[in-house]
């Protein structure tokens, strides 16, 4: 007999598990891409009750590839993209879809807030900014708008939280996490305030028992066995938000690791141990939440542009239907193509500028009303210049946060490492090599976040004494260095890029109350 773990992580894209043995290899791996809706403005969810059917795919599959017992998994971890939002009926149901990250549907709630309770006193509670749409914010707006089925509702989870719930019948809440709930969670105190809850007409009685990343919080079910196949008594960990899962599998275990990840959204995030820049002037324009690894005094902080993969994945569903039908029958990835495509277009993609703001912007802007543009289009461009534009896009709005970050003197470990979603594009993480003009590297093993919620479980099981078997295990490849005169040249067009969203912010604002008014 062998041991093995499990991780099992959920993006706002799609879903991944895999099992490890303790030798950190990858034994089993799966994927399974799922929709997202947008049937209202500023609207995007997920179906919930998908979640744990996808789980109950992705596990045994996971076990078949790896060919091992139920017996022998030792250990399960799970994490997620967050904010996040899955609300539940006292039978564990889904009420509603579930909320992803893009979500920035609840304005009116941030006004409120802002105007009653006050943007300071909440941030002074809780480090995080009400633009976000936190979790509770979101609970708001539902009580607001659907008050009959809101009554229905017994707790309000994360979508990490949702699975642990399935798993274990347990209701809880890593601290990680916990700080995306915002509003009324003291992040300082790692507690609710009961009293500003009050104020808000929130029952704490619907929030989860809060945990430690890498406490057990309970053990796999006889009903969830029956439906995954794993096996009834197995512990469950806290978890992790999935970026820090992604990183802890990179193997960024130290203060001043720096790691980025292309997934859905795009962003980087520094470890670091100082609380008191959690509160800042730069760290509020940020995102803080504590770290995987001592959750109760090790922090990241995590700039993130809110569609950042995302803009790949809309130009491949919108404008390379053949790219993707070909690739239905055996032909190269629409992804690869687009990635040709952008290979052939000049740094500056022949003075095409893009805004890369989908569904609004996180740091450090924080505009909900903020949409994507293209700025320069000629008959000369083409669906190579736009590829190569939204990445150059991307990469200005990261580093954005980044100078900022950098001028406010956090400690930075260089190379960045380079892990996730279309970090696997070597002109990508070139772009971001020159527009950051930092060295790069990328991590050989690419299971991401999964591999990483892995070694979470061997940790709170006790196979692994702490997380330095991360450190141990990675391995990094392709190194990259930043042009000097790219990133000149990418300087100027930084400017512009800045210019050009000062320049249209307040008509992004009068389209919102156009937009608002025709629905």
């Amino acid at each position: 007999m062998s041991d093995y773990l499990l991780g099992l992580d959920y993006g706002t894209g799609g879903a991944k598990a895999c099992i490890i043995d303790t030798d950190g290899r990858v034994l089993g791996f799966a994927f399974e891409e799922y929709p997202i809706y947008h049937d209202f403005p500023g609207w995007s969810e997920h179906d919930a009750q998908n979640y744990w059917t996808v789980a109950c795919r992705l596990i045994r599959i996971c076990m078949n590839k790896a060919a091992v017992a139920a017996a022998d998994i030792k250990g399960i971890a799970v994490s997620s993209a967050l904010p996040s939002l899955v609300m539940v009926d006292r039978a564990g149901h889904p009420v509603h879809h579930a909320y992803n990250l893009m979500d920035k549907r609840a304005v009116d709630q941030v006004v409120w807030l802002k105007a009653h309770i006050g943007e300071d006193r909440l941030f002074t509670l809780s480090g995080y900014r009400l633009e976000d749409h936190p979790l509770l914010i979101n609970v708001l707006w539902e009580k607001r708008h659907r008050p009959e089925a809101f009554a229905s509702v017994h707790k309000v989870h994360t979508i990490d939280g949702f699975i642990t719930l399935k798993l274990t019948g347990q209701s809880t809440c890593h601290y990680s996490a916990a700080a995306f709930y915002g509003v009324a969670y003291n992040m300082r105190q790692r507690q609710f305030d009961f009293g500003l809850l009050k104020e808000l007409d929130i029952d704490p009685a619907l929030l989860p028992d809060l945990c430690e990343c890498d406490d057990i919080i309970g053990r796999v079910t006889p009903d969830a066995a029956a439906e995954t196949g794993l096996l009834a008594g197995t512990p469950v960990a806290g978890g992790q938000v999935d970026c820090n899962a992604s990183w802890i599998g990179a193997g960024a275990i130290e203060i001043g690791d720096f790691q980025s990840n292309l997934g859905t959204v795009g962003n980087f995030g520094i470890i670091h141990q100082n609380e008191d820049f959690n509160f800042s002037d730069i760290g509020r324009l940020m995102i803080n939440f504590p770290y995987t690894v001592n959750s109760s005094q090790v922090y990241v902080t995590v700039p993130t542009t809110t569609t950042g993969g995302q803009c790949i994945r809309w130009i491949r569903d919108q404008l390379a239907q053949d790219e993707i039908d070909a690739e239905q029958h055996g032909g190269a990835s629409a992804y690869d193509v687009l990635n040709q495509l952008a290979e052939q277009v000049p740094p500056g993609s022949d003075a095409l500028i893009a805004l890369p703001f989908f569904m609004g912007e996180r740091t450090p802007i924080w505009d909900v009303n903020a949409r994507a543009v293209l700025f320069g289009l000629t008959l000369k461009h083409g669906v190579g210049h736009i590829v190569r534009a939204m990445m150059e896009a991307v990469a200005f709005a990261m580093y954005d946060s980044f100078r900022l970050i950098k001028e406010a003197g956090l400690k930075i470990n260089y190379p960045m490492v380079l892990n996730e979603g279309g970090a696997v594009s070597r002109l990508w993480r070139q772009i971001i090599a020159d527009v950051f003009n930092v060295p790069i590297v990328l991590v050989k093993n690419r299971t991401g976040a999964p591999y990483g919620d892995a070694i979470l479980a061997g940790v709170a099981t006790g196979l692994f004494r702490d997380f330095t078997v991360a450190k141990k295990w990675v391995e990094y490849i392709e190194p990259m260095q930043p042009d000097p005169k790219n990133h000149q040249n990418y300087m100027h067009y930084f400017e512009l890029y800045k210019s050009l969203y000062e320049h249209t912010k307040a008509d992004f604002r009068q389209l919102a109350e156009l937009r608002s008014g025709a629905y």
